[in-house]
């Protein structure tokens, strides 16, 4: 990715990729993740791996849930992943690659296992980035590098994630372990889930105002 490309540039292109107006309540969503994937794209320290593939992915995918058309839905992870010369097939293929785990491995075995992150079962794409992250001294950490490791840890385990202290006490440890800030992404994950929770709220009450719309419209028939 050119390092000298600006925000405009990348909208730019964003917008020749998807050039239909975007749902007003997910437009933010939008604007926020296309600027952060641009200003990692042209950051030297910043390397696409899949942990963060899978950030990008689950987030667009949870914060996107329920757009309509489903096609501009597409489009618009199409042109995300477009404008930072990337590709969508890449993005789900790398983000999926690192979502098979041996048999029965519980939480434990994981935080275990990224002390020495051996190849097995399945693992074989995860460990290896794991051990590029751990040997990479100049390594980015970014928000959506943080939502991937929760993305994985919610996978193996989804009831750790709803306990505050279980969910900072594990986060520590993966912090501690690949060499990071655990204060850094212990605020992004309480944000994100904040987030979501509000995102929920808005659709939501979106819905009940439509079902309240549909009711008033059928009584007016009726009468």
């Amino acid at each position: 990715m050119n390092t000298n490309r600006t925000v405009s540039d990348t909208k730019r292109d964003f917008y020749t990729h998807h050039n239909r107006p975007i749902n007003s309540i997910y437009r933010q969503v939008i604007e926020e993740l296309l600027v952060e994937m641009h200003l990692l794209s042209v950051n030297a320290d910043f390397r696409k791996e899949p942990i963060y593939c899978l950030g990008v992915v689950s987030a667009f995918d949870r914060f996107l849930q329920g757009y309509q058309p489903e096609t501009d839905r597409n489009s618009l992870f199409n042109a995300l992943c477009q404008s930072v010369g990337g590709t969508p097939e890449a993005y789900r293929q790398d983000a999926q690659s690192i979502m098979h785990f041996p048999e029965n491995w519980t939480l434990e075995d994981f935080l275990q296992w990224l002390t020495n992150p051996m190849e097995e079962d399945g693992t074989q794409i995860l460990s290896q980035t794991i051990q590029a992250i751990r040997h990479n001294s100049n390594f980015k950490y970014s928000r959506l590098f943080g939502i991937g490791v929760y993305t994985l840890i919610e996978k193996i385990d989804p009831e750790s994630i709803k306990d505050n202290e279980k969910r900072n006490s594990i986060l520590e440890k993966i912090a501690q372990t690949l060499g990071f800030s655990q204060d850094k992404i212990q605020k992004d994950l309480d944000l994100y889930r904040s987030n979501l929770e509000k995102m929920e709220q808005v659709l939501l009450m979106l819905q009940e105002t439509m079902e309240s719309d549909r009711k008033k419209r059928q009584e007016r028939l009726v009468q």
